[in-house]
């Protein structure tokens, strides 16, 4: 599997604009940019949860080898799912980007961290930890299948979603 960097979303949706089996999906331009890498790639693991952070925290503190995590937060502008602490325990321990459909806080402290963030909005409240949630499970982010295991791909024009890994 590659985690090129390199790898351009535009090139991706060229190469698959004909696609109708589903395994190629576009996520929708909502996404705003947070972290030092601007472009990332990587096999999905995935957290389902809503504004409870417990299982985000828990997931991003083992070992990421190269992974992007995809939080289905409810697209919750209410409570922050990624802060300054997580997203530095997150680059420490090999994660290659986050993706939060809902809201990060400590914009300079994310902007520093060596991981890409994308994320809907910044908010400066905190969750309430309830060990609320589900971990790699297929979610709906915007309407778009998201499955663990399905490689996801982010750059400067959007993030797109595959089942396998680009050649």
């Amino acid at each position: 599997m590659s985690t090129d960097s390199r790898l351009v979303t535009g090139d991706l949706c060229d190469a698959h604009k004909a696609d109708s089996d589903g395994s190629f999906r576009v996520l929708p331009p909502v996404f705003r940019d947070y972290g030092q890498r601007v472009r990332f790639a990587g096999l999905v693991s995935t957290v389902q949860c809503f504004e409870d952070n417990s299982f985000v925290k828990a997931a991003l503190e083992t070992p990421g080898q190269g992974r992007v995590l995809v939080v289905d937060g409810g697209a919750s502008l209410r409570r922050a799912l990624v802060g300054g602490n997580i997203a530095a325990a997150a680059a420490r321990n090999g994660w290659a980007g986050v993706v939060v459909d809902g809201c990060v806080r400590d914009s300079a402290e994310l902007a520093r961290c060596d991981i890409g963030i994308r994320a809907l909005a910044l908010v400066p409240m905190p969750t309430e930890r309830r060990n609320a949630g589900q971990r790699d499970v297929p979610l709906q982010i915007r309407g778009v299948s998201v499955q663990p295991g399905d490689w996801l791909v982010a750059d400067e024009d959007g993030i797109v979603v595959m089942a396998a890994a680009p050649a």
